[in-house]
């Protein structure tokens, strides 16, 4: 016996079905209700008193009524959450459903600005720089993101002309590996330490040595930090740390040691100069110390890590790399009114919170740390399975990432170390990582030969860059934003950009 087919739908006209469409809206909204909202601050500051939202209240629409509420002259883009779960399509289904909240409870939302100008990801390698003749171990823009260093296992330091993106300078002097090398905030120096004790420093506009290798480390040097911009409007003190266990702080004029500080009793690994004078320094002695870096005084020591303390970040690292330069490309008149705008951006980035640090172990956690409050840490970040190699903020400071012989990188909230996301794609253990300058995207570089750029609106991979042939050691953004190096045992530097 034959069946029936379903009974035919009547075709209706394009305006019916408009009529259809905006009625469903109708009804949705008449089901979905309202819910009272209390919209705060990053910082904890409420605006307001609590307000009756539609639930399936969208991101565009709460960007509107902020605006509105701060009276901002133009339109500012800015991120809302509750609960530390962001709001990506409507208040009803990311929060209501997805939390399990309830429509009678009162939501506080809590809103972040975001950076104004967008960084647009890199897609492609425009060039394949040889030159050094080993694994290029470092490399870093300048603070102004218009010159590029790398440093390398064949003792040299390279300076690239990034218009032309042909080599400039190579700098020699060094008789051991280059393992560091970090810019002065002003741009105008640039400083390398190596396996052979010593540090030196370069003029990147010329390449010629200044002066003579400071000298008096009897180990290889493992980081070097120079004073924060807004400290000293000279940008001529210089810290170094070594495998001998000390730190020692340089005047760069008078090439001479200001002061040693000697109280680790194993390798120091990292250094940190904070922007409230603090110098931050972790070992393989399991403790970090705090320093007075004018006295060279010990303050305290941050104790925790069962294992070797390996690596270490600021929450303010960003603004005290690049001093007085910011992505719309000004330039001080002089000296003081670089402090000055050096101290701005200090300020604007701290807010009224104090400089969080945290520091990565070979315990396979991390720990969060406010030093300048307390010598306990506040959380305690569990979640890897291997060794922490590398740690970095955000240049906004909501956000923290970690990278990890386990082969994955970790999101954390930047504020208070809850864990946010795991992001997964790499197969060999990840080196580094490092942040686009409006906090929007995060590139990492690993043992497997690849860059994987991270979007961090869906933590996913945006973009796979396969194209190094071997080890990838170490990755920078610029601060503009407008390219990416890498560089890694395949001693190729590669330039990518958009």
């Amino acid at each position: 016996m034959a069946t029936k087919g379903p009974p035919r739908k009547k075709v209706k006209k394009n305006n019916t079905i408009t009529e259809d469409i905006n009625n469903d809206i109708i009804k949705q909204e008449e089901i979905l209700g309202t819910v009272i909202a209390q919209l705060k601050s990053i910082n904890g500051e409420m605006i307001g008193s609590p307000l009756n939202l539609p639930a399936n209240v969208t991101p565009e629409q709460l960007e509107l009524l902020i605006n509105q509420l701060l009276s901002n002259d133009e339109q500012l883009p800015y991120a809302f959450s509750v609960d530390d779960k962001e709001i990506t399509n409507t208040l009803y289904k990311d929060i209501i459903q997805g939390l399990k909240k309830s429509t009678e409870d009162v939501l506080t939302i809590v809103y972040q600005p975001q950076a104004i100008f967008r960084v647009r990801a890199v897609t492609r390698c425009t060039s394949t720089l040889n030159g050094h003749n080993d694994a290029i171990l470092s490399v870093s823009f300048s603070p102004d993101g218009t010159q590029l260093a790398t440093g390398s296992g064949d003792t040299t330091v390279r300076i690239w002309d990034l218009n032309t993106e042909t080599p400039h300078f190579t700098c020699k002097g060094h008789t051991g590996w280059v393992l560091y090398i970090s810019w002065s905030p002003n741009g105008r120096l640039l400083a390398s330490g190596s396996m052979d004790k010593t540090v030196r420093l370069w003029v990147p506009s010329t390449g010629k040595p200044l002066g003579d290798p400071l000298k008096g480390h009897t180990q290889w040097i493992t980081c070097l930090a120079w004073e924060p911009q807004h400290l000293n409007s000279k940008c001529n003190r210089l810290a170094s740390s070594s495998k001998d266990g000390t730190i020692r702080i340089w005047d760069t004029t008078l090439r001479k040691v200001v002061m040693t500080m000697s109280q680790h009793t194993a390798a120091v690994t990292c250094i940190k100069w904070g922007g409230d004078g603090l110098l931050y320094s972790s070992s393989r002695d399991k403790t970090i110390k705090v320093w007075d870096a004018t006295q060279g005084k010990l303050v305290k020591t941050l104790e925790g890590h069962g294992h070797w303390v390996n690596t270490m970040a600021l929450s303010t690292d960003f603004v005290l790399r690049t001093g007085a330069f910011d992505h719309t490309g000004k330039i001080p008149k002089d000296e003081n009114e670089a402090q000055e705008w050096a101290l701005a951006r200090y300020k604007a980035a701290i807010g009224n919170k104090p400089e969080r640090l945290v520091s990565g172990s070979d315990d396979f956690t991390m720990l969060f740390w406010e030093p300048s409050m307390s010598k306990k840490s506040i959380a305690r970040l569990t979640g890897h399975q291997k060794l922490v190699n590398h740690v970095s903020f955000s240049p906004d400071g909501h956000l923290l990432a970690s990278a990890s012989f386990d082969n994955s990188v970790k999101l954390w909230d930047g504020f208070t170390g809850k864990f946010i996301a795991s992001l997964k794609g790499h197969v060999c253990p990840v080196y580094q990582v490092c942040w686009s300058s409006d906090s929007r995207l995060l590139i990492s570089a690993s043992k497997d030969s690849t860059l994987k750029i991270w979007d961090l609106k869906t933590k996913k991979i945006k973009l796979d860059l396969p194209g190094h042939l071997d080890e990838v050691f170490s990755v920078d953004w610029s601060p503009n934003g407008e390219k990416v190096a890498s560089g890694g045992k395949d001693r190729q530097l590669k330039i990518w950009r958009n």
